[in-house]
């Protein structure tokens, strides 16, 4: 039953930030992946018990909408200068002149605690998916300057 009540929680889909801005990325160039999901915690009543329940996202599967994905335990950042590339969630894409629409599905874990006793786990978890985005991936011209 409190598993019933986990799943029925309301969780937010995670909104999907992509760099660099403006819906367009380079071909065979690092796109940086990232999003924000803060705890969420709601208290209701269960067969007359307060049941306390406290969910965290725990896993991101980012889906680059050319077919291939990537699993991480964080939600990633963005784009910081000075920052090197490897602190960042990143994918190259391999084709120009397509237009992919990556997303997020973010798993949530949660923990209950019944009137005011101590902080359990809930088995299991749940994973809400995220809303694709247009990403149009375009090749970089060379430009003579003199």
């Amino acid at each position: 039953m409190i598993y019933e009540a986990f799943e029925r929680m309301p969780l937010p889909d995670s909104d999907l930030t992509l760099q660099p801005p403006g819906g367009e990325t380079l071909v065979n160039f690092d796109t940086i992946f990232s999003t924000t999901n803060e705890p969420k915690t709601t208290t209701i009543a269960l067969l007359g018990q307060s049941l306390d329940l406290e969910a965290s996202a725990t896993s991101y599967e980012w889906h680059h909408g050319d077919g291939s994905t990537q699993t991480t335990d964080w939600e990633g950042q963005p784009y910081q200068e000075g920052t090197p590339i490897s602190e960042f969630i990143t994918y190259r894409y391999q084709d120009a002149f397509e237009t992919v629409e990556p997303s997020v599905d973010t798993t949530w874990s949660a923990r209950y605690r019944l009137n005011g006793g101590p902080w359990q786990p809930v088995a299991g978890t749940v994973t809400i998916e995220g809303d694709p985005a247009s990403l149009r991936v375009v090749e970089g011209q060379p430009n003579l300057v003199g």
